[in-house]
């Protein structure tokens, strides 16, 4: 069957004959794998298409257990970021992370737009990257499921004023409960609530990413959001040693 599809490449390998292998987030079908004869080295419009950083519109031949990339074109290049280290590792890291939480052939067009958002605002953003990343994590959050109670304590769910942030137990958590768990034993992964992280998490939440455009976080706020979404991400989404972490 021949189909067409909306989609950014995650990753690609080389394989024998000098074809390779697309791992292809595509509009249409989810998270693929799909094989390619068509060369990357060329200038033509299909491997223009197969570049990272470039949003695309892919050719496919579906059968019932594989897909391969018969043509690609353009839709838009963000080739801005290969020109800057900073904003290449960084792109590179939320690729990497995508990949990872994305389940195979699921259709995620939620995440799928937000991504198109984060590369528009990344390519032309000179400050605050660190920042637009942790908008962008918490946000996916959101469309996997898996984000943390903000506005309620995560054990007794009562309105109480926020005392802890725990990765376990999926958000904030009051003192009462806090020092319940206390009685029982040392936990891991409980973070102080400090530098205003509980008002930036809920300000990430319900703002669209471009809203964030011109926002850049002070380095402890940062350095502490960094840590609590890496922790959470791992913990919830199975989104931890990714290779690109160490590079920004």
């Amino acid at each position: 069957m021949l189909t067409d599809t909306e989609g950014i490449v995650l990753r690609q390998v080389k394989t024998s004959y000098g074809r390779r292998m697309i791992l292809l987030f595509s509009k249409k079908y989810g998270k693929i794998s799909a094989g390619t004869g068509l060369n990357e080295r060329g200038k033509g419009k299909s491997s223009l298409a197969l570049r990272p950083f470039t949003y695309g519109r892919y050719e496919l031949f579906k059968n019932r257990d594989s897909y391969n990339i018969n043509g690609a074109e353009v839709l838009k290049s963000y080739y801005g970021i290969g020109e800057d280290v900073d904003k290449y590792m960084n792109g590179a890291y939320v690729l990497e992370f995508t990949e990872r939480v994305l389940a195979e052939e699921v259709p995620s067009p939620g995440i799928f737009s937000l991504l198109i958002d984060f590369f528009d605002l990344l390519e032309n953003r000179d400050k605050g990257i660190g920042t637009l990343v942790l908008a962008y994590q918490t946000k996916v959050f959101r469309y996997t499921g898996v984000m943390p109670q903000l506005e309620r304590c995560a054990i007794c769910g009562e309105e109480k004023p926020a005392f802890k942030f725990s990765v376990e137990e999926g958000g904030v958590i009051c003192r009462d409960c806090f020092q319940a768990m206390e009685n029982l034993g040392p936990h891991a992964l409980i973070y102080d609530i400090k530098f205003g992280i509980l008002d930036i998490l809920k300000y990430f939440t319900v703002n669209p990413l471009k809203k964030l455009e011109n926002i850049a976080l002070k380095e402890d706020a940062g350095k502490l959001l960094q840590e609590i979404i890496r922790e959470y991400a791992a913990y919830y989404l199975d989104a931890s040693d990714l290779k690109s972490e160490k590079l920004i």
